[in-house]
């Protein structure tokens, strides 16, 4: 779109036509294509809202199946694309056709630009509510401060989080490594009464052993050789805030000891001290590995696990969380484009099916380093795949039809296995007939060994 008209792409090949309909439409920004190829190129360079689309396209002027085709891919390439259908005066079942297609409306020639106008105008007022209705979902897809997500256990997730952020509970964040559990132990931090204080972080993995001790509950001066002055430790540092322990797994056992005592107590002692310091902190603590199977092996303390995990908060990986790749993959595009200064408006078909289709072993760090490599190639308005950096995947489908029946499909094997095979069972389980429960079978050509 221009910044002061909105972008017309009228898809006719009569000049007389494209002439007349220019003049009429001074209020748009017309863009006229005479076939198939000039309109998919028009829609990909300027991502007009409406689109008035003739059926009779060289070269096939007296047919309609290069005007369906271009539809066709119109939807596939900017499905939210509003595209009025010209027709014949008698030519009403492909009208029909080309709605059911995704075509918004449809009008029939001679054409009377008044009432052409009228669908025109309510075509862009139905473009802009639906662009701002999306908007507004997308903004909701922001339960917490820096979480993005649609999905249903993540919005468990976050719903646990605005129940514990209010109180002082020690939390325990499981994931994978790069699932976002420092995202999570901040915004708790930030929906806590404690969020106006200091949120200190310390990754258990990164510090040495030998220097573990003093970086959590500092040191006196003169406590060993080095130590010029008196320095607090993080858990000190932390005092009225949220002290966020990452890879706690990898604490030393005797430094878990230590923690255990504080956490029980709240008091410290400095390395190389007598006094007991009272500390009012809260803990959060996050680990990518199975806590509960290192206490029973005794890598572990089963006491300081039972102390840490009095909510325990278990994030899924990325290829888990249904809808949200492509959720946070727009974000973190936004972010990017916003700190490198470049101006891409999304991403392709195919750079989209694969984000969709990749597993993401890296899970949302994985994706930000794949991103911002994305935006710095990236020379066109749409990242590509090869920008990505990613193996080529098949398109998915998204057909409603055959995802349904994908899905009515596993309902039933699941059911007939679940029933060792016995039907009467199966279709009880399922809450539908015998009788039907067999026109399924056959529908879906399902082999079975009934008992």
């Amino acid at each position: 779109m221009t910044d002061t008209k909105p972008v017309l792409l009228i898809v006719e090949d009569d000049p007389g036509l494209q002439s007349q309909l220019r003049w009429h439409f001074d209020k748009y920004d017309v863009v006229v294509a005479p076939d198939r190829n000039s309109a998919i190129a028009a829609i990909r360079m300027h991502e007009p809202a409406v689109v008035l689309q003739d059926l009779g396209l060289p070269p096939d002027e007296e047919g309609v199946e290069e005007g369906f085709a271009t539809i066709q891919e119109t939807m596939r390439i900017a499905p939210n694309t509003k595209i009025i259908v010209v027709t014949g005066y008698h030519d009403y079942s492909n009208a029909l056709r080309a709605v059911a297609m995704g075509a918004y409306d449809f009008y029939q020639k001679p054409v009377n630009t008044d009432t052409l106008d009228l669908i025109v105008q309510r075509a862009y007022q139905m473009w802009s509510l639906e662009n701002e209705n999306r908007r507004l979902h997308e903004n909701k897809q922001n339960p917490l401060p820096g979480v993005i997500a649609s999905d249903d256990r993540m919005s468990s997730v976050c719903r646990i989080i605005e129940k514990i952020a209010p109180t002082d509970v020690t939390s325990l964040i499981l994931g994978e490594s790069g699932t976002g559990k420092e995202v999570i132990a901040r915004a708790i931090h930030g929906l806590s009464k404690r969020s106006d204080r200091r949120f200190v972080a310390i990754n258990c993995a990164a510090v040495p052993e030998n220097l573990m001790e003093s970086e959590l509950f500092g040191y006196e001066k003169g406590a060993f050789t080095g130590a010029s002055k008196r320095t607090l430790g993080k858990v000190e540092v932390a005092s009225g805030g949220t002290l966020f322990l990452d890879e706690i797994g990898d604490m030393p056992l005797a430094l878990q000891a230590k923690l255990l005592r504080f956490l029980q107590e709240r008091v410290v002692e400095r390395l190389g001290g007598r006094e007991e310091i009272p500390v009012d902190v809260r803990v959060v603590c996050a680990t990518n590995k199975n806590l509960e199977q290192m206490a029973a092996e005794g890598t572990f303390r089963e006491d300081l696990y039972y102390r840490i995990s009095e909510m325990v908060i278990d994030l899924p990986p990325l290829r888990e969380r249904g809808g949200d790749k492509a959720l946070i993959a727009r974000h973190l595009l936004q972010k990017f484009c916003e700190q490198l200064n470049k101006n891409i408006k999304g991403f392709t078909p195919e750079a989209m099916s694969a984000i969709e289709g990749y597993e993401w072993p890296g899970n949302i760090r994985e994706m930000e380093n794949k991103l911002k490599r994305a935006v710095i190639m990236c020379d066109q308005r749409n990242v590509g795949i090869t920008d990505l950096g990613l193996p080529q995947h098949d398109d998915l489908s998204l057909n409603l039809r055959s995802v349904r029946q994908e899905a009515e499909k596993a309902a039933i094997i699941r059911a007939i296995n679940m029933s060792d095979g016995n039907i009467s069972a199966a279709a009880k389980l399922l809450g539908v007939t015998r009788p039907t429960l067999y026109d399924l079978i056959k529908k879906y050509s399902i082999h079975i060994q009934e008992n």
